[in-house]
């Protein structure tokens, strides 16, 4: 029987080569979609916890002038539920990285496993193949060597060494005995045979480099999911950490509530009592100053001469000339302006009593104008405080300074002092979230927006 003229029908697989590069490319490509929406996720979180980062100097200045214990809590809930969805965020990308990990090595399980079937297969046929080939060789050459015998031709010798094609061969023997029949299908079966043969070794060659690269690719992917796996395990145990961190600071914040509103309370009982002492001193310093105009109008009348005017002019230096001050840092950003102030935790509105500026920790904090040091000293709520009595105005109004949260004093009490002139250095004093400069302005004694003279 003949054997049929198309060799490469009989080979299995021929498009492995190309079949495993396709499945590479869908290993890569094939969760694309959803690591995009991961990343998306992963990327919100991410801007949301950057937001929250922004607002935190915000949410301090809120905090300000509250239970210390209380305001940590708050910080560090803050700090937690911000870092919460950014970790939920990477679980899912970690776990998603996990699966496709676990995908990608049952197709190159299975793939492989392909591979190394197709290529056994091969191999087997290319056995089978070689005692073909060298049994056609065999019938060719006695063929040959029994037609050379006979008539000395050197067709037949040409043909086997493969000097002359099987229709030279054809052309030289009569086709119509049943001799050539038979010496034209044993050439063909030959040629059949050997292009089989090396069609069997080319793709044998293709199938062991497939099965190498798939090796590759699975050795990569070992350590691909063990990453992955490492990274869903980390990312678990901190959202679980995260979780009983945001609980046990939430129950935290319940108990210091009650704490905190006194604390508040304690804090407002500090401002009236320093705006009352203001006043008294404000007070004696106009009395003062009467009792004084009073004694020259009484010299001046007993002398005969004429009355020079009296006007308020005691206290810190300001005097008449004084229309503006000068900022109380030598870089001034506002973090906080003076106003009324509502808590994000205890819903509990009060008046922030000055201006807040950044001033990180020992930043020089500079007089705002020429004056006395009334106090240079601690408080509750203020911490190390400054108070300048800057004197009176042409108006006869009162100025005075507070700068409060000082980390240490420059200055001492009744120390006189120059516009601009170093008085302590920024701190996180008495009931302060973090370091800053807590400005108060207090006007004829009573706390007015420091912005409108400065």
């Amino acid at each position: 029987m003949s054997t049929p003229r198309n060799p490469r029908s009989r080979v299995p697989g021929r498009s492995t080569l190309a079949a495993a590069l396709a499945v590479l490319l869908l290993l890569g490509g094939s969760s694309a979609v959803q690591a995009d929406d991961l990343d998306d996720r992963r990327a919100a979180a991410e801007r949301q916890q950057a937001a929250k980062e922004k607002e935190r100097e915000s949410l301090e200045a809120e905090l300000e002038h509250t239970d210390s214990q209380l305001a940590d809590a708050v910080l560090e809930l803050d700090q937690v539920e911000g870092r919460l969805p950014v970790a939920e965020a990477e679980l899912a990308v970690a776990e998603a990285e996990l699966q496709r990990a676990e995908r990608e090595a049952a197709i190159l399980a299975q793939r492989l496993a392909d591979a190394q079937l197709e290529e056994a297969q091969v191999t087997q046929l290319l056995q089978d193949g070689s005692g073909k080939v060298d049994a056609a060789r065999d019938d060719i050459a006695q063929m040959a060597r029994e037609e050379f015998r006979g008539s000395g031709s050197a067709s037949t010798l040409g043909l086997v060494t493969g000097a002359q094609s099987t229709e030279e061969f054809i052309d030289g023997y009569s086709v119509s005995s049943s001799a050539a029949r038979i010496r034209a299908r044993t050439l063909a079966e030959l040629q059949d045979a050997e292009a089989t043969a090396r069609n069997l070794q080319a793709r044998l060659t293709a199938i062991r480099e497939v099965v190498t690269e798939l090796k590759r690719l699975a050795d990569e992917n070992v350590e691909s999911k063990e990453a992955a796996k490492q990274a869903a395990v980390e990312r678990k145990a901190e959202i679980e950490r995260l979780i009983a961190e945001q609980q046990r600071l939430k129950a935290r914040i319940e108990r210091r509530k009650d704490a905190a509103l006194e604390s508040m309370q304690a804090n407002e009982q500090e401002l009236s009592s320093i705006e009352s002492d203001l006043k008294s001193i404000i007070r004696k310093q106009q009395a003062r100053d009467e009792r004084l105009a009073q004694q020259r109008q009484e010299e001046q009348g007993s002398s005969g001469g004429s009355s020079g005017g009296g006007g308020s002019s005691s206290g810190g230096g300001g005097g008449g000339t004084m229309t503006f001050l000068s900022y109380p840092t030598a870089n001034p950003f506002v973090t906080s302006s003076y106003g009324m102030r509502f808590h994000p935790v205890l819903n509990y509105s009060r008046l922030h009593a000055g201006t807040d500026f950044r001033a990180y920790c020992g930043t020089p904090i500079l007089a705002a104008a020429d004056g006395t040091v009334l106090y240079a000293r601690t408080l509750a709520g203020l911490g190390n405080q400054v108070l300048i009595d800057h004197g009176y105005t042409s108006s006869g109004t009162s100025v005075m300074t507070s700068s409060n949260h000082l980390t240490s004093f420059a200055v001492s009490s009744g120390q006189r002092v120059s516009r601009g002139q170093l008085i302590g250095y920024s701190g996180t004093t008495g009931t302060s979230t973090a370091c800053h400069l807590h400005f108060e302005l207090y006007i004829n004694g009573s706390t007015v927006d420091p912005m409108t003279w400065l």
